[in-house]
C-alpha cells in the first residue's frame, strides 16, 4: 500500500502552548498524553491510545467501562456529559474519593 504513512498511535504536532509531559493534549478532534514537555510551537508527541491515569473529580467513583468525558474549565476527567468532551472509558473502577482514575483513551474526541 503506498498511501500508508504511520499506525498513528503517536502523533507528532506543533505545540499550540506550553506542554508538560503527561498533560492531556488537544488538537482539534485529536486527543492524547503528551510523550514529554515542549514550549510553544515546538514538536511534541501525542500518545493517542492507551491506558492513562489521569486527574479525576475526586467526589465521583467510577465503574470499569464508564464513559469519561474531559471538563475543560477544572482540567480533570468526569463522568458528567454535560458541557464536557467525551474522550474514552473508565479502565478500573475508581473511588469516590479520589484524585485520578485510569482511563482508556482512543484518541478521537467526540
Amino acid at each position: 500500500m503506498q498511501n500508508y504513512i504511520q499506525p498513528g498511535q503517536h502523533l507528532t504536532i506543533a505545540a499550540a502552548a506550553a506542554i508538560l509531559s503527561g498533560e492531556l493534549i488537544f488538537s482539534g478532534a485529536i486527543c492524547g498524553v503528551a510523550q514529554g514537555s515542549a514550549e510553544i510551537g515546538d514538536p511534541v508527541v501525542l500518545v493517542r491510545t492507551g491506558v492513562f491515569e489521569l486527574p479525576k473529580l475526586g467526589a465521583q467513583a467510577w465503574t470499569v467501562g464508564a464513559k469519561i468525558y474531559w471538563d475543560a474549565t477544572n482540567k480533570q476527567c468526569t463522568t458528567v456529559a454535560s458541557g464536557n468532551t467525551l474522550i474514552g472509558a473508565a479502565a478500573e473502577a475508581a473511588a469516590n474519593p479520589s484524585a485520578t482514575g485510569m482511563v482508556l483513551l482512543d484518541g478521537v474526541i467526540r
